[in-house]
């Protein structure tokens, strides 16, 4: 490793606040799966295993501080501002914000196209980040971590999320306005295993108010239940 990458590197660790003892770790992080397939060294390996890892780290930390930060808050509330922290395009701004694409070991096809500034692949390297940060320094740094990129984050999104229940107010008002109980309908199921995204629709007498979408099928059938309680505000007002 020159003293150019070096010194790249360590820009790196101090915008995290944390310095590897590892630094294998933090190379196999930063490196997406076109490098190694173009790589002459096959003892090089890409940053999914680390990414699939990290997306479990964070999940665990996250929930531990929304536990405790929010302690009247039901599992429902707490489960959608968890996914609203860890969808690809908030890991994506956390990672740009570190300016992580500029450390990233990219394939010449991958950079050629824009790798460097593609949404997925940012996140997916904040993931694998954060598990090569568990794995060198442990539980407190990680816990370190997640406090000083998630918890401001945390805070201004819980503001807008906690104590609405869109599922109850929905049926509320539809047994107030139509003397009907909202059903959800399952449309889809997309993605792989570890990150599944889940389609669902909000029917009232047969009828389509709202779609929505989410990492687990609550979360889905809330967007869904948000959306239907727009447009039945929406037809009361009308008249309809």
């Amino acid at each position: 490793m020159d003293d150019t990458n070096n010194d790249m590197h360590r820009d790196l660790e101090i915008a995290i606040g944390y310095i590897f003892t590892d630094r294998s770790l933090l190379f196999q992080a930063l490196t997406h799966r076109s490098f190694v397939n173009e790589a002459a060294d096959k003892a090089v390996k890409d940053n999914e295993r680390l990414e699939f890892f990290g997306d479990a780290v964070i999940d665990f930390y996250l929930s531990d501080q929304l536990y405790k930060r929010f302690p009247e808050s039901r599992e429902g509330e707490l489960t959608r501002i968890r996914a609203s922290l860890v969808d690809e395009e908030s890991l994506a701004r956390l990672a740009e914000r570190l300016d992580l694409g500029r450390f990233l070991k990219l394939g010449r096809g991958e950079e050629k196209s824009g790798g460097r500034g593609k949404k997925s692949i940012l996140a997916d390297a904040y993931e694998a980040l954060v598990a090569a940060v568990y794995l060198d320094g442990g539980a407190g740094a990680v816990q370190a971590l997640v406090e000083v990129h998630f918890v401001p984050l945390m805070e201004r999104h819980a503001g807008g999320m906690l104590s609405r229940d869109y599922k109850s107010e929905f049926q509320e008002l539809t047994q107030a306005l139509r003397g009907e109980t909202p059903r959800y309908l399952l449309k889809d199921t997309s993605g792989p295993d570890h990150d599944r995204v889940f389609k669902v629709e909000a029917l009232v007498g047969g009828e389509r108010f709202g779609e929505g979408a989410g990492r687990s099928k609550k979360e889905a059938e809330q967007a869904a239940a948000h959306e239907g309680i727009a447009r039945l505000k929406t037809l009361a007002v009308s008249g309809d």
